[in-house]
């Protein structure tokens, strides 16, 4: 397999080990929070030991601090925009991020946006529209802002590898870390500590964040922003449907037909990249053998 498609195939993965965050959560008697800190101390622990074993040094930067505190906002801003609107709205603004990513590398890389890129873009946010269709609201307008924002930040964090001397793996662990000092004292309130919930934490730590931003640095380095960002668009529409068969959530017709746009449209996307023959597109240079 070419690294174009092995980086693909990394993203896809990182998307469905995201998508078990929400079964997880749902299941946890933590507060966001609480379990947002602890989750990011367990992933840091792995990432750590996956530097460890690489012989990875951990870089340190203006652009690896920079994707830290995007990487560290995205987790935070999320959580807290859930407490403040609905969770569509939450998971629909914050999957603004392609729509971010095609403005950044236009503004930042004089990167035109191109047009599979702008139509899948659209077609997949619209699907996510489709599936939350029934939950929308007006919301909290802080609420919906602070999601918008996530969307922003989250937006850099698949432009981890574009930047200068860029060091993905090494953001992302700097962020959880930086995670784990704003959510430790929501952790200390914490009384619950039953095997199940530090079972269900050890999970998310290990394969929904660890092992999840492993791939997802390494996905990077062969993946343009924007095709990353459209594939893990299978993971708002993966998340609750996990949810709603594990957890018994129902799940509407305009929810089905949201998550067959989504799916259809990623495949139909990548299928046209696959064909196109081979054109730089900017993922870094730089950043390639790095992790």
């Amino acid at each position: 397999m070419d690294k174009k498609k092995l980086g693909t195939l990394y993203i896809f993965i990182t998307a469905l080990l995201f998508s078990t965050g929400g079964l997880f959560i749902k299941l946890l008697t933590w507060s966001p929070l609480a379990i947002n800190a602890a989750r990011s101390a367990v992933s840091v622990l792995v990432i750590g030991t996956y530097l460890k074993l690489e012989k990875v040094p951990l870089k340190v930067n203006k652009y690896v601090l920079l994707g830290a505190v995007c990487m560290s906002a995205t987790n935070n801003l999320y959580v807290v925009a859930n407490k403040l609107t609905t969770a569509a709205n939450t998971i629909l603004l914050q999957f603004t991020a392609p729509v971010f990513i095609l403005l950044f590398m236009w503004l930042f890389y004089k990167e035109k946006p191109k047009k599979a890129d702008v139509i899948t873009s659209i077609a997949v946010f619209t699907g996510i529209l489709f599936f939350f269709m029934d939950s929308l609201q007006t919301g909290n307008m802080l609420g919906n802002v602070l999601a918008l924002a996530s969307g922003a930040t989250y937006a850099v964090v698949f432009m981890l590898n574009t930047f200068p001397d860029a060091h993905p793996v090494s953001s992302i662990i700097l962020g959880h870390m930086t995670s784990v000092i704003i959510g430790a004292p929501a952790v200390f309130r914490q009384t619950d500590f039953s095997s199940k919930n530090i079972i269900l934490l050890l999970a998310l730590g290990v394969f929904q964040l660890g092992v999840a931003y492993i791939l997802f640095s390494k996905g990077l380095e062969h993946t343009p922003p924007v095709t990353a960002a459209l594939i893990t668009g299978i993971e708002p529409i993966l998340n609750p449907t996990l949810v709603a068969i594990f957890y018994k959530e129902t799940m509407t017709w305009p929810a089905l037909v949201g998550g067959i746009i989504v799916f259809l449209s990623i495949i139909v996307y990548n299928v046209h990249k696959s064909s196109r023959p081979e054109k730089k597109e900017l993922v870094s240079d730089a950043g390639h053998d790095r992790i």
